[in-house]
């Protein structure tokens, strides 16, 4: 009996977790958007350096006033040396989705984000020289053509926008890459993440966004109307940007991986659908199609995964080549390359 309800408050819980996930990933979203859109603040460096603020201050109250989490201690010269670089990364990331909002629809730029385990792949085997097993590669075939097919088909085309979100995927990769050597030995949470690359992300960014956006935003400042209200509704998804953190936090503690990847595939597609009824954006059937068919070869995608990390070491494999895997793990992309990056 007992285990009966532990097993039910088990489903509870990640069902909990994955829903206000969801929802907190869909509202910095769609505030973004309607930032960008119906707000005409059309100043993406400086959306991005006041969610890094809001991010850096509410780390700092979950970690060191409300004790949260445990602060993980790193070396100092580890701090530039090592997180530096990854905020680097991790700011022009952040920047480029948030231009790409700027030009192209929610829907667009979702379904270009969904090509990040593509890109991923392609970098560890171009730069790393990393073999991958056939599977990886034939799972990545719909995923390129759902993109390609939505690219073609999508009504609100951007180029700009369209090159910042693909280039958002290749900084989201690279950082992917680079946290797996240069935050070798420590065991980051997002939250701990959040604490101490947002004041390096704030450090770099808020020069270019002061000497390239400073003038537009005074101006905006002295001509928009509603000036209170308006800027709540900015430094609001500065705070849900940081509650975003916390809840992929939570969802990655109470969810298997398999779970995550499936809902972290639905949350792409209810984020499209919610956009389309706010800001009724035009989707041609075949654009939906390409929408699709990405979503569903990110599953795949995760489904291949799991399958090759079950796979016992002693399972024969093809006769070896000069790249074939010592291990079982060098057939494996790197994992977390589908948690947001939602600073």
């Amino acid at each position: 009996m007992e285990e009966a309800w532990l097993c039910q408050w088990s489903t509870i819980r990640s069902l909990f977790a994955i829903l206000q996930w969801w929802s907190f990933n869909v509202t910095v979203i769609i505030m973004n958007k309607w930032i960008f859109q119906k707000l005409d603040f059309k100043f993406p460096l400086t959306v991005s350096c006041i969610h890094f603020i809001c991010s850096a201050i509410g780390a700092y109250i979950a970690i060191k006033v409300l004790k949260v989490k445990p602060l993980i201690s790193v070396d100092p010269q580890d701090r530039w040396r090592r997180i530096f670089p990854m905020s680097f990364v991790f700011c022009i990331n952040i920047v480029l989705g948030n231009v790409s909002l700027r030009y192209i629809p929610v829907s667009f730029m979702q379904t270009i984000k969904s090509f990040t385990p593509a890109t991923t792949v392609v970098l560890q085997w171009l730069v790393w020289r990393k073999y991958f097993d056939w599977r990886i590669w034939a799972a990545l075939i719909p995923i390129v053509g759902g993109i390609l097919l939505t690219s073609v088909t999508e009504m609100s085309f951007n180029m700009f926008g369209f090159c910042a979100a693909l280039f958002g995927c290749l900084a989201t990769s690279t950082k992917t890459i680079l946290a797996e050597s240069l935050l070798h030995g420590y065991k980051f949470d997002s939250i701990n993440t959040v604490y101490y690359m947002a004041p390096f992300a704030t450090m770099i960014l808020a020069v270019p966004a002061m000497l390239l956006e400073g003038n537009g935003v005074l101006d905006w400042l002295h001509t928009h109307e509603s000036i209170s209200s308006s800027l709540i509704i900015i430094f609001s998804s500065g705070v849900m940007a940081f509650c975003l953190n916390f809840s992929i936090f939570y969802v990655i503690h109470s969810t298997t991986a398999v779970t995550f990847n499936v809902a972290g595939n639905l949350k792409v597609a209810v984020a499209v659908l919610v956009s389309w009824t706010i800001f009724r954006n035009p989707i041609s059937m075949l654009n939906a199609v390409g929408c699709a068919i990405t979503l569903l070869g990110c599953t795949f995608y995760g489904y291949v995964r799991h399958l090759i990390s079950q796979q016992p070491p002693g399972t024969p494999r093809t006769p070896r080549t000069p790249r074939t895997p010592r291990s079982r793990m060098e057939l494996l992309p790197l994992v977390n390359d589908k948690l947001d990056d939602t600073v």
